[in-house]
């Protein structure tokens, strides 16, 4: 049978490996399958490529451009998937594997197009906070951008997820405009080499956006410039080798990195056994420990349990364990399948060895010493000593390992599960609320995620192991002191945060959004009759005024039933700090608002979807007037039918001083 040659894509051309390649084990033969490596890539040529090709291709496109390639990629890759799954059985993953994986992965491309298209501007400049008034008059402001790096991300990933390690990284940064040279780990780089073969052969993607190094990256990181990003995945050694290379710190070149580290799971000392929660614990480490064969970054490694609860959590955890049925991971009926090699099985074993000196093991006796693949029983330790260890808190066996230690109260607990000095993720499995605020600021600082469950969230949540697109995924000290996910938080590594000072009409033209004091346009006409593509930004009428009477007080009151004493007790409201004496009800004055701006026959606003940073400002008694000045501040698409239409209103009085100011949101048809 031959080989799998696994290629690289640079410049634009597949590349075969060359006489240097290394060769890849199948995880559950033992046996070589395939190569990969090519010791003469053109490194000066991708980077090149990235930068000069992939960079401008991508930075004429909006967010929403970018987001909508996002989206057409993962749903390709969804159409596609079963060929990723057929493959992805060789690294020793089994079917459930390849959901967290593969569709996960995929799952992840489809909420940051979602988050580019919701939560981005149609624009090339994102606007990062509020603008800040940094002169008396309004006339000098500042305001904080992001813009896209002018240089390729460099991601290299670990083995153990090669389709969700590449798309959790690629999707921010081609939202963010950036270009990707992906390297994967080379023991499972053929999996990933498809994914990207896939994506490539959509021609969904600009020339020059992605580009793939299967084998080593040769001096690629000696090349990079102060524009360029290493996102990188791995062991706490090599992040360190990398990011302190001399050319790494000379530079300041972006270096973040998502590396091991001891999670934990502590088991809460109301959830004894019998209890949901108790249950709960059970099932949740039984499949950390087994997911992946114990291959995660997030495993749970230290199980945290009261010391009167010990006992139960090794009898409970080990039958559960025992029905773990392990073997050919094609086969249905399989639950952990092999670790990625016969090499990683003996980097487990030993680590497992090195644990073994401070904790018994007390699960787990079988090392398919028999068997060619690198199959290996889960291995449950107990610990009668975590203060005084030192190896259970320090050491990963990455694998299906796991320790039990036992905890006086939620004080001690929390000084365990800060040993391991820095996490991705530890939990926490209670149904008292006043143990997870214990847990919350006596731990957090030491973890990256806090994941807290019980009888009331357990149907819906994801997991203790399961980093999710929308929250940030990363930890500080050994975990690597790196973010990677979080919604456009994570987007945002790969972009310069600017400050941008200047009158309201620089910044407006810079953000592409109007600002308070810039240049109006009078409107022509009203411009609730113009289309989503008509109406122009800056774009404004002002109203007639309106004079507010006490009968159109005491109406809103009696009507609404909102007879608030400010509003219709004359001496109570006087003695209140606030008004002056009865005054209009705040929401009176947005409704008379709404009357006098709104435009009542059918046209292109199609709806009103709310109201964004309501305020009022001064207080309207009877007999004051008030006025509106209504500006198109912000214009985002939504659809093929229609687009978001902000709106910046504002009310003032006779004295032309504001009472109110809101933004007011409408979907306009095109």
């Amino acid at each position: 049978m031959s080989l799998l040659q696994v290629n690289s894509f640079a410049a634009g051309t597949w590349i075969a490996p060359d006489a240097n390649a290394r060769d890849i084990e199948n995880a559950v033969t033992g046996e070589t399958m395939a190569r990969a490596g090519n010791s003469s890539l053109d490194v000066e040529a991708m980077l090149d490529h990235a930068r000069t090709v992939g960079g401008p291709n991508l930075r004429k496109l909006t967010f929403h451009d970018r987001a909508r390639m996002l989206k057409a990629l993962a749903s390709h890759l969804n159409d596609n998937k079963q060929a990723l799954y057929d493959l992805s059985f060789a690294t020793g993953a089994t079917q459930s594997d390849h959901l967290i994986d593969i569709d996960g992965g995929i799952g992840t491309m489809f909420v940051f197009a979602s988050k580019g298209r919701r939560e981005m501007p149609d624009n090339q400049v994102y606007l990062d906070g509020d603008i800040e008034q940094l002169g008396r008059t309004g006339t000098f402001l500042g305001q904080h951008i992001c813009t896209p790096l002018q240089g390729v991300a460099v991601h290299i990933n670990a083995f153990n997820f090669p389709v969700w390690g590449m798309l959790e990284k690629l999707a921010p940064t081609i939202l963010a405009g950036v270009p990707a040279i992906v390297k994967p780990a080379t023991a499972t780089s053929y999996v990933t080499e498809l994914a990207v073969r896939l994506m490539l052969d959509s021609g969904i993607l600009p020339e020059g956006a992605l580009q793939l190094v299967s084998g080593g990256l040769g001096y690629m990181l000696d090349r990079l410039t102060l524009q360029d990003v290493v996102s990188f995945t791995g062991s706490a050694q090599t992040a360190l080798k990398l990011r302190s290379a001399p050319h790494i710190l000379k530079h300041s070149i972006r270096f973040t990195a998502e590396q091991d580290s001891l999670n934990a799971s502590i088991l809460g000392p109301d959830a004894v056994a019998g209890t949901p929660e108790f249950e709960l614990f059970i099932k949740e480490v039984q499949r950390e420990m087994t997911t992946k064969a114990g291959q995660k970054c997030t495993a749970v490694r230290r199980i945290i349990a009261p010391q009167n609860q010990v006992d139960a959590v090794i009898a409970a955890l080990s039958e559960r364990l025992s029905k773990t049925v392990i073997g050919d991971p094609s086969d249905p009926a399989t639950r952990m399948g092999a670790l990625v090699s016969n090499s990683q099985k003996r980097d487990v074993l030993e680590k497992a060895a090195i644990i073994g000196t401070e904790a018994e093991q007390v699960y787990g006796n079988d090392d398919f010493t028999d068997h060619k693949g690198a199959f290996l029983s889960p291995m449950l330790f107990h610990c009668a000593a975590p203060d005084t260890a030192v190896r259970v808190h320090d050491t990963e066996a990455f694998g299906p390992v796991s320790t039990v230690m036992g905890y006086r109260d939620i004080d001690h607990a929390i000084a365990l599960v800060n040993k391991g000095q820095g996490s991705l993720v530890a939990s926490v499995i209670t149904h008292d609320p006043n143990v997870a605020r214990e847990v919350a600021l006596g731990a957090g600082a030491f973890h990256g995620r806090l994941y807290f469950n019980n009888r009331d969230s357990m149907k819906e949540s994801t997991g203790h192991g399961s980093p999710l697109p929308h929250m940030v995924h990363g930890g500080p000290g050994r975990a690597g002191g790196g973010e990677e996910l979080g919604g456009v938080r994570g987007v945002m590594h790969y972009m310069q945060r600017t400050a941008v000072q200047g009158s309201p009409d620089i910044l407006a033209a810079i953000g592409d959004t109007w600002v308070d004091g810039a240049l109006e346009k009078t409107a022509l006409a009203h411009p609730f009759t113009r289309t989503f593509n008509q109406v122009e930004i800056g774009e404004t009428i002002n109203t007639d005024p309106r004079v507010v009477t006490m009968e159109d007080i005491e109406h809103f009151a009696n009507f609404t039933g909102d007879t608030f004493y400010a509003h219709m007790d004359e001496a109570a409201a006087k003695r209140n700090p606030f008004f002056p004496g009865r005054v209009a009800h705040g929401y009176l004055l947005l409704s008379f608002a709404a009357g006098m701006f709104v435009e009542p026959n059918e046209g292109p606003v199609l709806a009103n979807t709310g109201l964004d940073n309501l305020r009022f400002m001064k207080p309207v008694q009877a007999g004051d007037s008030i006025q509106v000045r209504l500006t198109v501040k912000k214009k985002t698409p939504r659809n093929e039918e229609y687009g978001e239409v902000r709106w910046h209103v504002t009310l003032s009085n006779q004295d032309t001083e504001k009472v109110a100011e809101y933004e007011l949101l409408t979907m306009n048809a095109y």
